[in-house]
């Protein structure tokens, strides 16, 4: 038996690039419709939708709370079931209209300050983006056992992934195309508002845009995608929502991750959130230096991911993990240093260049624990004889959301707490201060924590090469 023989049979298939590239296309899709709800809606809430802050966290609460009930019966749902065109790209299809028109909706302005509306969609929403991020989370551990393609895949994944935030983060200079214009009496030059409720159509007109692309990405990785490893027909009756409790307690490094995970998106949706009050409050950041700076909270992906399989190769997992973690520290820190300085905080492209340090490690440790997922679906399969990929990734949907949860209600209660006024340009230096402690020192004391929890995880590619092979013997 050749060598690429064995590794078929050992499920260690290689993929084409246009399978990597296809694959890939769902997470640009996703992060299109729902990281642009995720970063944006908040801002939207306070100061075009007409929600007051401390509103706007309890409902991103409640919203998450639905999804700790929802998340499990669609995880559980989705290993039983076996539909005609795919155990788990099927619902890329069946969820993807649902889920673009809600998007939309939910930054529709008909229905302004209406809590009930805002409850409707933003539900809505977050239920068909379970419904879609589940399965395809299970497709990728479909592709293939192979630690070195999974590394590959991940990194093209996330290239694409940051290529959505890369976009999203277009989104004040897309708004100020549609939005009305007045006169800024500083320059004398017309400019674009885009927080103000006049600018509601611009609003509902980017994210139709960004939707609809999403929405016909994510039928491309419907017909890209192929899957090789999935549960057998006989076991998917055996499925029940208990299972995925049964799931954590068993396997170890799936409890690690899971904490990682919270960890994680709870940082990141704390400083996505933050980013935009930062720079319209802290810094009276144009449109355009807003996009600049969010850029450059994306660009750094491009630099390093594709180097992320040389650099874990070099240090491991788990220092790859710590030492981008700790830049990523060092980076807020030192923007929390230079905004506290008036002189420094003037000087935008040295704001900038501390905004590329932080985001460098922020982005290559959040992005390479989505390679981690495959390696504890074949863990839990190596322990109980099953490969509960959907269920397995709802657990991780779940801490995920409850990650974003703390990073939606968060920003809101601090925003509360400082008394932030949407209604003036200009804040009070307490006000100035809570918004600054966002986009730093707390993701900083949250990193922190992250580095202690990853430490934990060890499940390294020598261990992982061991239990496909044992479980090729079967």
């Amino acid at each position: 038996m050749t060598k690429a023989m064995l590794s078929m049979k050992n499920g260690c298939y290689k993929l084409s690039w246009r399978e990597r590239i296809g694959f890939s296309a769902g997470d640009l899709a996703q992060n299109l419709i729902y990281q642009t709800v995720s970063i944006w809606l908040l801002f939207f809430y306070t100061n075009v939708y007409g929600l007051k802050p401390s509103v706007s966290a309890v409902m991103f609460l409640v919203v998450r709370i639905i999804d700790v009930i929802w998340d499990p019966i669609v995880g559980a749902f989705i290993d039983k079931a076996n539909p005609r065109w795919g155990k788990y790209r099927s619902w890329l299809l069946f969820a993807g209209i649902p889920l673009a028109a809600f998007a939309m909706l939910c930054f529709w302005n008909g229905f302004s300050g209406s809590l009930l509306y805002a409850y409707i969609t933003y539900v809505g929403m977050s239920m068909c983006f379970t419904l879609i991020n589940v399965p395809y989370g299970a497709l990728n551990s479909s592709l293939t056992r192979d630690t070195d393609e999974i590394t590959i895949l991940t990194s093209v994944r996330m290239f694409f992934a940051n290529l959505a935030g890369l976009i999203i983060k277009t989104l004040p200079l897309v708004i100020a195309i549609f939005a009305p214009k007045v006169m800024n009496p500083e320059t004398g030059r017309m400019e674009a508002v885009y927080n103000t409720p006049e600018s509601a159509h611009a609003w509902f007109i980017t994210m139709s845009i960004f939707a609809l692309t999403g929405l016909a990405l994510l039928i491309f990785c419907f017909f890209e995608s192929k899957e090789r490893i999935v549960m057998a027909k006989e076991d998917t009756e055996k499925v029940k929502v208990s299972d995925l409790w049964m799931e954590l307690v068993r396997n170890r490094p799936l409890r690690i991750l899971s904490f990682f995970f919270i960890i994680s998106f709870a940082t990141m949706s704390i400083s996505n959130a933050a980013d935009s009050y930062f720079m319209t409050y802290n810094i009276g950041a144009t449109p355009f230096m807003m996009t600049v700076f969010m850029w450059l909270g994306t660009i750094p992906a491009f630099v390093f991911l594709p180097l992320v399989p040389a650099i874990k190769k070099k240090v491991g997992k788990a220092g790859m993990f710590k030492i981008f973690l700790g830049v990523s520290i060092v980076g807020m820190l030192l923007m929390y240093a230079i905004v506290s300085v008036p002189s420094l905080k003037a000087c935008f492209p040295l704001l900038c260049a501390v905004q590329f340090l932080k985001s460098a490690g922020v982005l290559v440790a959040t992005g390479y624990m989505w390679a981690l997922v495959p390696e504890v679906v074949t863990y839990g399969e190596y322990t109980t004889g099953r490969r509960v990929a959907a269920i397995v990734n709802a657990l991780i949907c779940i801490f995920m959301k409850a990650g974003m949860a703390l990073g939606g209600v968060i920003p809101g209660l601090v925003l509360a707490w400082v008394g932030f006024d949407a209604a003036s340009q200009v804040q009070t230096p307490l006000a100035e201060q809570g918004i600054l402690s966002l986009v730093t020192i707390i993701p900083a004391i949250l990193f922190f924590a992250a580095i202690f929890v990853i430490g934990k995880y060890e499940l390294s590619d020598e261990r992982m090469d061991q239990i496909n092979s044992e479980i090729s013997k079967r």
